[in-house]
């Protein structure tokens, strides 16, 4: 199949509007902006390091901007095969300091990562597992995501060419006190090779939170940037 830029600008616009009309109630916009460090031990191994803020834009009908969170997280990848990677994953959310009725978080990850490419596309399956770990509660958590991505200009991306990224993720939530928990999230990137080391992207994610039983809709407005040593 054969992309070109105004066939994803056309899938992306469509995809926001659709969210948009799809929102109209119990509808949640955050901002969040990350950075992010991956660093390459060796052939096979590498570790990322990630500072992720999440404030409210928009909340309770009304127009905000109050922090919400603070994210620290980090992250081993191990390579197994050419097309395939295991990993393992700890992540800190400060969060009470913003909202008092809220606790910090302490996360543990388990995921498995497989990909496979055609020409200029590539095709990625990520399976987790998650250990939530708050005051009151365990959650565990276990999600599936379908990714695509590839270059808008030739077959490779070059420095200074943009790139699209789009996935869907499946999640389910369980604890001891309460129903399972279903969501479904959307997500979709431009973003830009600035340098042989340094990336930027933007995008949005759209999120049907609970959707079983009372479904929260939120929007993500995403920029990262992402450096490699």
């Amino acid at each position: 199949m054969f992309f070109t830029k105004t066939h994803i600008i056309l899938i992306l616009g469509i995809a926001l509007l659709s969210n948009v009309l799809k929102a109209q109630d119990n509808l949640t916009i955050y901002w969040q902006p990350q950075i992010s460090l991956n660093y390459k031990v060796s052939k096979n191994y590498s570790h990322n390091f990630a500072i992720a803020n999440r404030s409210y834009l928009y909340q309770e009908e009304d127009f905000v901007f109050n922090v919400r969170q603070y994210d620290i997280s980090h992250f081993s990848n191990l390579k197994i095969r050419d097309n395939q990677s295991v990993g393992l994953g700890v992540q800190y959310r400060i969060r009470e300091i913003f909202e008092d009725d809220k606790s910090n978080e302490l996360r543990f990850t388990q995921q498995y990562n497989i990909t496979q490419k055609y020409r200029s596309l590539r095709l990625g399956n990520r399976f987790r597992a998650e250990q939530r770990l708050l005051t009151s509660q365990t959650i565990h958590r276990f999600r599936y995501r379908l990714a695509l991505d590839l270059p808008l200009q030739g077959v490779q991306l070059d420095i200074g060419e943009p790139y699209f990224i789009i996935s869907s993720e499946s999640l389910l939530s369980t604890t001891k006190a309460s129903k399972p928990e279903y969501d479904q999230r959307i997500t979709a990137h431009l973003g830009w090779l600035l340098s042989e080391k340094t990336k930027l992207q933007v995008g949005s994610e759209y999120r049907f939170e609970n959707y079983t039983q009372k479904t929260e809709n939120v929007l993500f407005i995403l920029t990262s940037l992402i450096v490699s040593l």
